[in-house]
């Protein structure tokens, strides 16, 4: 992985092997990531293609700028463009929601609009290795049940609407991208706050990770990248297994005796799986405990989740009760 700095599209798995002719929103910030992204979609068929755009309101004339860039690149390319916007640092004060966990569930809310107008759940998002790196660092820091990292595909649940998120670019470096889109002579924008010590993940990338390289004299992030590969194989096995359980009953509820008779890796894993399918942001090891928990009949009947909903017992059945949110 750290070796890799020429990017061949032919050597990624989706891009060769996913349908062109389907419909795929994707989303593009505008910076060199996505637009590398956008470009090579095109290059290998992909047509069918809407650029989706929200403008977090935390950068003033930037963030406008960014959005009339892609929106103008949208044209350009001939693809058809939506462009949102939604003010975080309201957000942040009206949901007590920190800055990225704000900005992301603004944005898992704007997908999901895109997604009823355009008939359209299949979301293609440019996360790269480096991007994984710092998830699986950060998830371990805040106490996250082994190395756990993004996948390439999987379903997500906002406002009642299930999201197909893809990730085809999680194997490739940042550094790489940027090489293809100057080979290319592509424009993209750069966002000067990524170098701000402000968000988590800026410091993880400016600051931890160059000095995990110095103290190990090794490439951290390839080293990460690779832990989050393996455990994507644990997590394959530890899915085939809860599925051939039956884990879940005809309403998609977490069935409690077939819960209570897997092995408590798998029950876990069963429930860290139930919380992420429905879009429980914030999953931790606590969290994982908690849930755990509402197996015992004597215990607690719900628990809070973040995010405003509840995962609740009854009739030997866990669910979550959106009511509440």
């Amino acid at each position: 992985m750290s070796e890799l700095r020429l990017l061949d599209p032919a050597k990624i798995p989706w891009l060769a092997s996913a349908s062109r002719r389907s419909r795929y929103l994707i989303g593009v910030s505008g910076g060199a990531d996505s637009v590398a992204l956008l470009h090579l979609l095109l290059e290998c068929g992909f047509q069918n293609l809407i650029v989706c755009h929200l403008d977090h309101c935390l950068r003033g004339g930037e963030s406008t700028g960014d959005a009339r860039f892609v929106a103008r690149l949208a044209e350009k390319l001939g693809l058809q463009s939506e462009i949102g916007s939604s003010d975080v640092k309201v957000r942040i004060k009206d949901h007590s929601e920190s800055l990225e966990t704000a900005a992301r569930n603004a944005r898992h809310e704007f997908f999901t609009e895109c997604a009823r107008k355009h008939r359209c759940r299949r979301v293609i998002l440019a996360h790269h290795a480096d991007d994984q790196a710092e998830t699986v660092l950060w998830n371990l820091l805040r106490g996250s049940h082994g190395l756990r990292g993004m996948r390439e595909e999987r379903g997500m649940t906002v406002a009642g609407i299930e999201l197909r998120i893809i990730r085809p670019l999680l194997d490739v470096r940042h550094a790489a991208l940027v090489d293809w889109l100057k080979a290319h002579r592509h424009r993209w924008r750069e966002d000067a706050s990524n170098l701000e010590a402000v968000a988590i993940r800026n410091r993880l990338r400016n600051e931890v990770f160059p000095l995990l390289d110095e103290i190990s004299g090794k490439d951290a992030v390839a080293a990460f990248a690779r832990g989050a590969h393996d455990a994507v194989e644990r997590g394959n096995f530890e899915n085939d297994l809860i599925r051939q359980a039956n884990v879940l009953d005809p309403q998609g509820r977490l069935h409690l005796p077939v819960l209570r008779s897997l092995a408590p890796y798998l029950q876990r894993a069963a429930l860290h799986a139930y919380l992420a399918d429905h879009g429980t942001p914030s999953i931790d090891r606590a969290l994982i405990d908690r849930a755990m928990e509402l197996m015992d009949p004597a215990a607690a009947a719900c628990i809070n989740l973040p995010g405003g909903n509840r995962l609740r017992r009854r009739e030997a059945r866990l669910w979550i009760d959106l009511e509440n949110s």
